[in-house]
C-alpha cells in the first residue's frame, strides 16, 4: 500500500492545525471584545461578515493562481498576513481600521487555507485520498473543539491582549512549520493562463453549499436554542467533535475502498436524521443524540465530498477545484446563518432545524441526481493519474 504518513503530509497537517488553533481562539472571543470596545450590534455584524466575504472573493482567484504559479508562495504569504492581522488586533480601533483589519485577516485565511488544502492533495496517494483527507481534516476538527474553550479561558483568566499574543505565536509556529515542510511543485504549463472556474465541479459544489448551510444553522443557532431548553451548548459541540473525530478516519478508508458515492449517501441521511431529531428535541437527551448523529454524518460527508471534488480534476487544476469547495462551504455557512435567522424569528427553532434538514435533503438529491455520473468519469481520470504517477509523476 502507498505510504500516506510522509513528512510532507505530517508537516502540512500540523501547519493547518496550528493555523486553525489560532483562528478558533479568536472566533468566540472577538465579538465580545468588540462589544466591550463600544461596537454596536449592526457594526459588529459588518465586521464579522467582512472576514467571510473577503474569503469568498479571494478563494477562486487564489485557486487559479496556485495552479499557475505553485502552492508554496501563497501558503507562506497567507500565513504571514494572518500572523500580522492577529497581533494588530491589540492596536486597531475605530470601525474603519477594524474593517480593514478584518479584510486583511480574511485574505490571509483564504490564501493559506486554500493553498494548504490544495497542497495536501498533492502529497496524498490517489488510492488513499479519502482516508488522507479524513486524517487531514481532523487537524481542523480538533482545533475547532479545543480552540474556543482555550480562548474563553484566556480572556477570563488573563486578557484579550494575552490571547492575541498566543494566537500570534501559534501563527508564527504555523509559518515556521510550513517553511520546514517540503511542498511539491505542481503548476500548470507557463503557456496557459490561470483558470479561475472549473465547471466540472459545479454540481458537487451545489451539494456542498446546501450541506454547509446546515452547518451554518447549527453553529449559529444551537447555542441560543440550547439556552432556551436549559442545556449546555458546549456539551453538544463536544459530543459532535468526538463523533466527528471517530467517524472521519473510518469513513475515509471505506470511501477509498468502496467509492465516495457509497459513503456519502448514508452520511447525508445520518446528518439529516440528526437535524430532524434536534427539531423535535426539548431536552438534553435529544440534543445529545442529535449531536452524535450529525457529527458522524457531517464528519463523514465533508472529507468525502472534498476528495470527490479533487478527484474530478487533473493535478494541475486542484487549486481551482479546492477553491470551489471552500467557497461553496463559506457561502453555505454564511448565507445559512443569515437566511435561517429570518426563519427563527418567524417560526422558532424547531422549524429552523427542520429547514436545515430540508437543505440536507436538497444536498442529497443533487448528489444522487447530478454528482454520481461525474464521479464515475472522475474515477476513470484517477486511474490515468495513478498510471502516470507510476511512470514518473509527482511524488511526495
Amino acid at each position: 500500500m502507498e505510504r500516506l504518513w510522509t513528512n510532507s503530509f505530517i508537516g502540512l497537517t500540523l501547519t493547518l492545525f496550528l493555523l486553525c488553533f489560532g483562528f478558533y481562539l479568536l472566533l468566540p472571543t472577538l465579538p465580545l471584545h468588540l462589544r466591550e470596545s463600544g461596537i454596536d450590534e449592526s457594526r459588529l455584524g459588518l465586521l464579522v461578515g467582512a472576514f467571510t466575504l473577503t474569503a469568498v472573493v479571494v478563494r477562486p482567484a487564489i485557486g487559479g493562481l496556485a495552479d499557475r504559479f505553485g502552492r508554496r508562495v501563497f501558503i507562506l504569504t497567507g500565513l504571514i498576513l494572518f500572523a500580522i492581522a492577529m497581533i494588530l488586533y491589540n492596536w486597531a480601533s475605530g470601525i474603519v481600521w477594524l474593517l480593514l483589519l478584518r479584510i486583511l485577516h480574511g485574505g490571509g485565511w483564504a490564501l493559506s487555507t486554500t493553498s494548504i488544502g490544495t497542497s495536501i492533495t498533492d502529497v496524498i496517494p490517489v488510492r488513499r485520498r479519502s482516508e488522507g483527507m479524513g486524517w487531514y481534516g481532523l487537524s481542523m476538527s480538533v482545533s475547532m473543539a479545543i480552540g474556543p474553550i482555550v480562548g474563553v479561558w484566556m480572556v477570563q483568566s488573563y486578557s484579550f491582549r494575552h490571547l492575541t499574543v498566543l494566537a500570534f505565536g501559534l501563527s508564527i509556529a504555523s509559518l515556521l512549520t510550513a517553511l520546514a515542510t517540503r511542498i511539491p511543485s505542481v503548476r500548470s504549463d507557463s503557456g496557459h493562463k490561470a483558470v479561475f472556474f472549473e465547471k466540472t465541479v459545479l454540481p458537487i459544489s451545489a451539494a456542498i453549499f446546501f450541506m454547509a448551510l446546515t452547518y451554518g444553522g447549527i453553529t449559529t443557532f444551537l447555542p441560543l436554542f440550547a439556552e432556551s431548553i436549559k442545556f449546555n451548548s458546549g456539551t453538544f459541540f463536544l459530543v459532535y467533535a468526538v463523533a466527528l473525530t471517530l467517524a472521519r478516519p473510518v469513513a475515509g478508508k471505506l470511501a477509498d475502498r468502496y467509492g465516495e458515492g457509497r459513503i456519502m449517501v448514508p452520511s447525508f441521511l445520518l446528518a439529516i436524521l440528526g437535524l430532524l431529531v434536534l427539531s423535535l428535541s426539548d431536552g438534553r437527551a435529544g440534543a445529545m443524540v442529535s449531536a452524535a448523529l450529525y457529527g458522524i454524518g457531517f464528519g463523514s460527508a465533508q472529507p468525502a465530498l472534498q476528495a470527490a471534488t479533487l478527484g474530478l480534476v487533473s493535478p494541475k487544476r486542484r487549486g481551482v477545484a479546492n477553491a470551489s469547495f471552500f467557497t461553496a462551504m463559506d457561502l453555505g455557512i454564511g448565507l445559512g446563518s443569515m437566511l435561517l435567522g429570518f426563519v427563527s424569528r418567524l417560526w422558532g427553532y424547531p422549524v429552523l432545524f427542520a429547514a436545515c434538514a430540508a437543505s440536507g435533503c436538497l444536498a442529497l438529491i443533487i448528489f444522487a441526481g447530478f454528482v454520481k455520473p461525474t464521479l464515475r468519469r472522475g474515477k476513470e481520470d484517477s486511474g490515468k493519474e495513478v498510471h502516470s504517477s507510476s511512470e514518473g509523476g509527482v511524488q511526495p
